[in-house]
């Protein structure tokens, strides 16, 4: 977990909004096996070891159905610990009779399934770097099919599902933008990304420490796309990590130069990019 804490810039928490709060509680608790930190009329802090909130969600007043073919979220990442973790969560959804995606990324191995209001969920394990494969500073990747019989072959079929483990952090992040140009000009002139790997011409994938990636950005919702309604389900924003104020002040200046605006609030800077997606910097 060792890209996931300073001196790299990574993705904290993930802040939702959805139509149904009891509804989406029931989903992260009992299927995706998060704890709730706290609650309100409104709102829910989740979390996987008990003290860190990896998700937020809330249901804003005159909710109404996330829309297509928007800007927005693809998917949060939910990093496991261990490769037999993720057999036990394949073990899981089996069990539950849960139809899931799957894949295996050469630098992962990964689930994918959605919330009930649409909000994508990536579900993986990182082979180790050492197993990662770099080409003129690219790191390659695929989507290959993933081996189930292989992952599940160790895993211990008497051992309870208990939710998720304590040490998973929240791997990655990946978004629906409008223009990939625009978005490489934020993220790394901006916010301090190294582009890792180009996928056609549609994708790209940015990371700090040499991460296969920390964001990934996409145009498959149709470049132009339109952001999303205010009040729609879906993401409200995600948090970016930085290693200490000094990296933060660099970060805003840097942004402040290409011309993006970051507010303060609550003692947390938050931008959005080009696209809408939002952001708030912490330390």
């Amino acid at each position: 977990m060792s890209f996931h804490r300073e001196p790299n810039i990574y993705v904290g928490q993930v802040n939702l909004k959805v139509q149904h709060l009891e509804r989406a509680l029931k989903f992260y608790k009992e299927i995706i096996g998060f704890k709730v930190l706290d609650q309100t009329e409104k709102t829910a802090n989740l979390t996987a070891d008990g003290k860190t909130v990896l998700l937020s969600i809330e249901q804003p007043d005159n909710v109404v159905p996330m829309q297509g073919k928007t800007t927005g979220l693809y998917h949060f990442a939910l990093l496991l610990p261990s490769r037999s973790d993720l057999a036990r969560i394949v073990q899981h959804f089996a069990h539950l009779g849960l139809r899931i995606g799957s894949s295996d990324h050469l630098v992962s191995e990964a689930l994918y399934l959605s919330d009930p209001d649409g909000n994508g969920i990536e579900i993986y394990r990182d082979r180790d770097p050492s197993e990662w494969v770099w080409n003129k500073g690219e790191v390659e990747m695929a989507v290959d099919p993933l081996n189930f019989s292989d992952l599940l072959s160790g895993a211990d079929q008497n051992k309870a599902w208990e939710g998720l483990p304590a040490e998973t952090v929240m791997g990655h992040i990946h978004l629906h933008v409008s223009d990939l140009h625009r978005a490489e000009e934020f993220y790394v002139k901006g916010l301090g990304f190294e582009i890792v790997n180009r996928y056609g011409a549609q994708a790209m994938f940015i990371s700090t420490g040499k991460y296969h990636h920390h964001i990934g950005l996409n145009t498959w919702n149709g470049v132009g796309a339109p952001r999303p309604a205010e009040n729609s389900a879906g993401l409200k924003a995600f948090t970016l990590m930085y290693p200490n104020a000094a990296a933060r002040e660099q970060v805003i200046a840097n942004l402040k130069n290409i011309g993006a605006s970051v507010t303060e609030e609550n003692g947390a800077f938050a931008a959005a990019d080009p696209s809408g997606n939002r952001i708030l910097m912490l330390v």
